[in-house]
């Protein structure tokens, strides 16, 4: 029987929207609550340093609250560190962050911070929290990421999905095959395999096919359908989806 593929719900843009007016609503537990009820395996959600979205108020609120895994997301700072130490979510996703990016602009650079990464998973390990590492499908950091301990890797498919978007077969060819092969050497090291970043139903629908990726992040894309079929119907669209 093949074994079923995993939603992550990221509910990050619910508080982009509350805090556009710096209200109290939309609220983000509402978000996780409602996504948990219509079959979410997990809610993401990550912490920037500059809380232009989800505040440490979300973070405890959700962690308390849910009753299915947090995977929180997090620049790899001491100071992220300790808060992610303080609050224990079940999984930390550690990210690079720029403080003008948008959104997370690529994967971690793994030669560079190796020494602080090592150290950062190992505290984390030690308090019984997984922890994945986001990083672009590239051959060499599943081999850097597998070195350094962590239990998961997180594949952005930001490029992918955009070759998606626009339609070009040759580059969606070739960031496919990145992926598939990067997914591949990640469970021949025994690492779990994540993907995320720019996922819509067409992307993810073409990636459920790689059998090794086993969880799949989504966010923006599901809070930005909500607003049209609302997120019972778009988080179990996704569940149909990554699980045909």
């Amino acid at each position: 029987m093949k074994k079923k593929k995993r939603l992550g719900v990221n509910i990050d843009h619910v508080a982009t929207i509350r805090n556009a007016r710096g209200e109290y609503y939309p609220e983000p537990l509402q978000a996780a609550l409602l996504a948990q009820k219509s079959g979410a395996d997990s809610i993401t959600i990550h912490l920037r340093e500059d809380r232009r979205h989800i505040n440490d108020v979300d973070l405890k609120s959700i962690k308390k609250k849910i009753k299915i895994p947090l995977n929180l997301e997090i620049a790899p700072t001491n100071k992220m560190i300790k808060i992610a130490l303080n609050n224990k979510p079940n999984f930390v996703c550690i990210v690079p962050e720029k403080r003008k990016e948008i959104t997370t602009e690529g994967g971690l650079n793994l030669n560079r911070d190796k020494k602080n990464l090592k150290k950062y998973i190992t505290m984390l390990k030690m308090k019984n929290i997984k922890v994945s590492l986001f990083v672009n499908p590239n051959l060499n950091d599943i081999k850097i990421a597998a070195s350094l301990n962590c239990d998961c890797v997180e594949l952005h498919t930001g490029s992918f999905c955009n070759a998606v978007l626009n339609n070009n077969k040759k580059i969606i060819k070739s960031e496919y095959n990145k992926l598939e092969l990067c997914s591949k050497l990640s469970k021949k090291l025994s690492l779990e395999v994540h993907a995320g970043h720019g996922l819509t139903y067409k992307s993810a629908d073409k990636l459920r096919k790689i059998n090794e990726i086993s969880e799949f992040n989504i966010g923006h894309f599901i809070v930005a359908e909500s607003i049209f079929v609302g997120m019972d119907f778009a988080v179990k669209k996704f569940i149909k989806i990554i699980n045909n």
